[in-house]
């Protein structure tokens, strides 16, 4: 009978102190990459229905598509990992909001969820907030890891969700945005797949030590 001896976990020096990662850790970060590629797939493919097989099937075929991303980017949300207490739960509820706002527009309207979305730029103003909280994503992996298509992206979401609500956009230019957006949407999910893990949980010690000084306020 052999027995195994267990690796003891690595030790990292964070700027509070040390820190290691445990399995939790890891597993959290695969859920929240998981999540994103399924969003970025599912994104992927609504663009590439409306795009490139415009007819009343496909379009009905966006709404349960919609339904999938805006799950798998909620999980993706309760995932990620932001130093902000604040500013995570910020992300949270306008990913709450916008699913709330998606879900009335849906049952409202007896049109496909995605026509009535295009057809009324007004309703972006309610769905839009799922969308805001996409971008807060964009733009925390833009400033932590400097990707080239995260910052491309934080720019692009809001100027075709901010440009066809106030209609200044040409059908032409909103259809090479959005293809924009879902190829380096999908590109930013499977570059995330092949990302060490601890790189994506961060400096443990800076949560321990803010949710140090937020228990002496209380």
């Amino acid at each position: 009978m052999t027995t195994q001896t267990v690796s003891p976990s690595q030790v990292y020096q964070g700027q509070f102190g040390e820190f290691t990662i445990d399995q939790g850790d890891r597993t959290g970060v695969t859920i929240y990459r998981t999540g994103l590629m399924v969003a970025a797939l599912c994104f992927a493919i609504g663009t590439a229905l409306v795009l490139f097989n415009n007819n009343l099937t496909t379009i009905q075929a966006i709404s349960p598509l919609y339904t999938c991303f805006s799950l798998a980017l909620g999980v993706s949300l309760l995932t990620i990992h932001i130093y902000m207490a604040p500013l995570h739960r910020l992300l949270q509820v306008f990913w709450l909001i916008g699913s709330i706002s998606a879900f009335i527009f849906a049952h409202s309207d007896s049109q496909p969820f995605a026509v009535t979305v295009y057809t009324n730029p007004l309703s972006i103003l309610g769905v839009g907030f799922t969308f805001a909280a996409l971008t807060g994503i964009y733009f925390k992996e833009a400033f932590c890891f400097n990707r080239l298509e995260t910052k491309a992206l934080t720019f692009t979401v809001p100027l075709l969700l901010l440009g066809h609500l106030v209609g200044i956009l040409p059908i032409q230019v909103e259809q090479i945005l959005l293809g924009v957006w879902a190829t380096l949407f999908l590109v930013f999910a499977v570059r995330k797949t092949f990302q060490a893990i601890p790189a994506d949980i961060g400096d443990k010690s800076v949560f321990a030590y803010l949710k140090a000084q937020s228990s002496a306020k209380v």
